[in-house]
């Protein structure tokens, strides 16, 4: 028999830093979840992506067990990683932070093709360049 779900918790935490600490504390806490526990299992099966930060869904079953799904870094994270940007711009379309190459672009696509829904890498290379627009960055 399949355990009853309680709730779905999304949150977007450093990989292998997550601590009992908010928002990750309050948020499990709530549902009487064994806080530790899961920040030890986070932090095992994100270690390699250590700098990232990596969105994560969390199923809550009433009988206070956890299961949970990593995603893929958001999109602008990882454009701010590959252009060593500090933050989008305030302005986009008026105030450009600078700019990355398409072979960067396509790097980005591929790393978030699982979660994107198309299996097409062109097509993630522009959702990617929307992203880049929508922070100020170009794409040569």
């Amino acid at each position: 028999m399949a355990k009853k779900i309680l709730t779905v918790i999304k949150l977007q935490i450093p990989a292998g830093q997550a601590n009992p600490s908010p928002p990750v504390g309050p948020a499990l806490g709530q549902h009487g979840l064994q806080i530790q526990d899961f920040c030890t299992k986070f932090n095992n099966a994100s270690k390699d992506r250590m700098g990232d930060i990596v969105p994560v869904e969390i199923t809550v079953y009433e009988d206070r067990t956890f299961d949970f799904i990593m995603k893929t870094t958001p999109a602008a994270e990882l454009i701010k990683k590959i252009g060593k940007f500090k933050k989008g711009s305030g302005k986009a379309l008026s105030e450009k932070i600078g700019s990355i190459t398409q072979a960067q672009l396509k790097e980005i696509a591929e790393i978030k093709m699982p979660d994107l829904n198309t299996n097409d890498v062109e097509q993630a290379m522009k959702i990617i360049a929307g992203t880049a627009r929508q922070m100020g960055v170009e794409v040569k």
